[in-house]
């Protein structure tokens, strides 16, 4: 290639449209949930290379999202508040941001370009941080294209749904027959086959829905258009934990306008037929689901529990898109749902470890971090933990530090997973290995455990996610006969259903 000026890139857009701005790159994933704030649109993980910068008025190129399904709630608020970047471009397919972006455009009418390059174009992209690009549907180039609209104005709002076989009840659903709710759901539903490349629809037995939790006006906006358009949920849906302590929101000092926004939300989907569960531990419910069961749930711990230690079958579903099935009962016949979706293509080996002697309650979540770094969007199988005894808990802890920085919806580990019966049975043909021992996990607990040793404890919370019954009566063991210190407020999280039993 010639001059700055002088580059093109061509990839693939999956949500159409032209802008231009100063290029915003990293070449790390970024969660957009807890890691960009939805009002101001600063990227708050101080763990990120973008740290304290702002999405504004920008193009943001990163590799794809991570972390949390409520990722789609952050890009939908962006959106609606005229926070957002101007345009994103990733280096692969992306779910979740992308998910939030389409939602705004068939709701609210309001869109950015999505595009990913191959990987090759996107690293050579990522060097020209801080130049301004110019984005046409699925080309980059660093000169202009063609004159840039107005912010949000959509070009084209009726993507290209051919290829894809519809049932009898996808066409109901789409003619409107069933109602105005369920046809903008199965609109959404088979926008995501399309970014899948799927040309099936399948049916499902439940639905976990994350969206209920309140990330600002934009999502309660959502889910009460859903429900006054009518929508009623087709299969039996759970609902995560939502933004506050329904009962005791007030007397524990929260903010009215935030308090009644969140419970507000959270109505809107019983009023629709979801459960009052308020867990994002559906895995400790009684309605969780078998082996082999075809499921869509969102809330990134509770999808890999789901597909790794139950062995059920679910993508990482984002926000809204999770709403949009329990409304049609249809999902995307893709992903982890496919036997051949599910295998691993990175192989970690634990030595040095015959059994838990030596070792705390941090090793399973500090290794589910380790592990999640270094398979970043690959499915993992972690092989030497068959001696470690490893608790539905420990596997809980894992999985939910492993959420938190990989993209996959699911990891292995043999011996103990039940799909995990040998190596051989959940690897692909071609798998990169890494080594690693207890000591090797130290900087993962410098970079979570970055606080002076001086500094001052204040709070102290416990049970995300959920606590289990178990670990209450360990934490019961623990302290019985010691007093708390004055100075420390200690919250416990977990479900309505497991304080009933408690």
């Amino acid at each position: 290639m010639g001059s700055v000026q002088d580059f093109t890139w061509t990839g693939t857009a999956y949500v159409q449209g032209r802008a231009s701005a100063k290029l915003l790159a990293s070449n790390l994933e970024l969660s957009f949930w807890g890691g960009v704030d939805p009002e101001t649109s600063e990227v708050i993980d101080r763990h990120h290379p973008l740290s304290g910068q702002k999405l504004q008025n920008t193009v943001l190129a990163i590799p794809g999202g991570r972390g949390s399904c409520t990722g789609s709630g952050v890009m939908l608020e962006l959106l609606l508040n005229g926070k957002a970047p101007e345009a994103i471009i990733f280096e692969r397919r992306e779910d979740i941001l992308t998910l939030g972006v389409m939602i705004a455009e068939e709701v609210f009418q309001q869109s950015i370009p999505v595009l990913v390059l191959n990987k090759d174009d996107f690293r050579q992209l990522l060097q020209l941080d801080g130049q301004t690009v110019y984005v046409d549907d699925g080309h980059v180039s660093t000169t202009p294209m063609l004159s840039k609209p107005e912010n949000g104005l959509i070009l084209e709002t009726t993507p290209a749904l051919e290829g894809i076989k519809l049932s009898p009840l996808d066409q109901e659903l789409l003619r409107g027959d069933h109602g105005e709710a369920s046809r903008v759901a199965i609109r959404i539903v088979l926008r995501m086959a399309h970014l899948l490349n799927t040309t099936r629809l399948m049916s499902i037995t439940q639905v976990h829905i994350d969206a209920c939790v309140y990330t600002g006006p934009a999502t309660l906006l959502l889910a009460e258009r859903l429900r006054d358009w009518g929508g009623k949920v087709r299969v039996p849906t759970t609902l995560n934990s939502i933004s506050v302590d329904q009962k005791r929101w007030r007397a524990l000092g929260v903010d009215t306008e935030f308090g009644e926004a969140a419970d507000k939300l959270g109505q809107a989907y019983v009023d629709m037929g979801a459960k009052a569960t308020y867990t994002c531990a559906p895995y400790q419910l009684d309605s969780a689901p078998k082996v082999g069961e075809q499921v869509a749930w969102a809330e990134s711990n509770a999808v890999v529990y789901a597909n790794s230690v139950l062995g059920a079958r679910t993508m990482k579903y984002p926000d809204f898109l999770d709403i949009s099935i329990a409304l049609t009962g249809r999902a995307p016949k893709g992903g982890p749902h496919i036997d051949a979706n599910r295998l691993a293509s990175v192989q970690v080996n634990v030595v040095g470890v015959k059994d838990s002697s030596g070792l705390d309650d941090s090793f399973p979540p500090l290794l589910g971090y380790y592990v999640g770094m270094l398979s970043t969007s690959r499915i993992p199988v972690v092989t030497g933990l068959e001696g470690y005894g490893l608790s539905t808990d420990d596997l809980k802890a894992f999985g939910a530090a492993f959420a938190t920085v990989s993209s996959a919806p699911m990891f292995h580990i043999v011996g103990v997973t039940p799909e995990a019966t040998t190596l051989e049975a959940v690897t692909a043909s071609d798998i990169n290995t890494f080594q690693v021992q207890p000591g090797d996990l130290g900087s993962c607990w410098d970079k979570l455990n970055s606080a002076p040793p001086t500094q001052p404890l204040d709070l102290l919370s416990l049970g995300n996610p959920h606590f289990s019954l178990t670990e209450f009566r360990n934490l019961a063991h623990l302290v019985q006969g010691r007093q708390k210190a004055p100075s420390i407020a200690v919250v416990f999280n977990l479900s309505g259903p497991s304080a009933q039993l408690y």
